[in-house]
């Protein structure tokens, strides 16, 4: 694979590393055909008990990966509405790795250092427990680059953070400290650095496995069970909203924006 590594060892825990190619662990088209084969291969070792979810270097993920992305992207925003509707089935796609990481029998410990940007914190709410470095910065930017956050983001935080932590991560795209995030309930745990981090991910894992496994995929499928069908749906509405807003002025204007390094102009249109 080129965008995760798996590393096994003995005690029953596997982590999944993200590895990029782009910088900051980005989410470019690989990531998005990889991921969920990744996650077919570590459900299909019976050995397995947790799995812990790290990106390599001095981030988690900036999220996902514009210039990459955008070859992709482009064919589809000038082919009218055919392309309207590869836009939406792109996005379906792209929803089975994080749906595979929710849906897991196997227990998904985030592990974030540094920053987890976007699409990262979309992984993360996924996941099943998030721990993170003191260093650790969150945001959910989207609203920043002119699309609503369709990859599970706004359908999972309610039930993590609450509906208004939720609502004012999402529509402000503002950034939050690993202090703040622990505070609302998005972490459970906070490190003073990477080292001390992954311990503490490979001692809570080591934990969860000592319990009977079929009663672990069943709790945590019981748990699933409640928002699954909201998640669906809200990814669904939000690929489909998406479809329209990716033609918009201000999405145009946010891409400029991005690849010219300023703060962009948006009118509305």
């Amino acid at each position: 694979m080129k965008s995760l590594q798996i590393h096994k060892n003995a005690d029953a825990v596997a982590e999944l590393e993200l590895i990029g190619p782009g910088r900051g662990n980005a989410m470019g088209p690989d990531f998005w055909k990889e991921l969920p084969a990744a996650i077919a291969e570590l459900e299909s070792d019976p050995a397995l008990r947790a799995v812990i979810i790290r990106g390599s270097g001095e981030h988690f993920s900036y999220g996902l990966d514009l210039p990459a992305m955008a070859a992709e992207m482009g064919a589809m925003l000038g082919d009218g509405a055919p392309g309207r509707c590869q836009i939406i089935d792109k996005a379906v796609r792209m929803h089975q790795g994080f749906a595979a990481i929710a849906a897991s029998h196997l227990p998904m410990i985030a592990a974030i250092d540094g920053w987890c940007i976007g699409a990262g914190i979309e992984l993360i709410a996924a996941c099943d427990i998030r721990v993170a470095t003191a260093r650790a910065r969150f945001a959910l930017r989207e609203i920043k680059v002119g699309i609503v956050s369709d990859l599970g983001g706004i359908q999972r935080l309610p039930h993590l953070v609450g509906e208004g932590w939720a609502r004012q991560i999402a529509l402000t795209g503002e950034d939050f400290d690993a202090e703040q995030a622990q505070r609302i309930g998005l972490l459970t745990r906070i490190d003073p650095d990477a080292k001390h981090m992954l311990e503490a991910a490979y001692s809570l894992a080591s934990r969860i496995g000592a319990n009977p496994p079929l009663v672990v995929a069943g709790v945590k499928r019981t748990m699933n069970e409640r928002i699954e069908a909201e998640v669906a749906a809200g990814n669904r509405a939000a690929a489909t909203r998406n479809a329209l807003l990716l033609q918009s002025e201000d999405f145009a204007e946010a891409m400029r924006a991005f690849m010219e390094k300023r703060e962009p102009k948006f009118v509305g249109r």
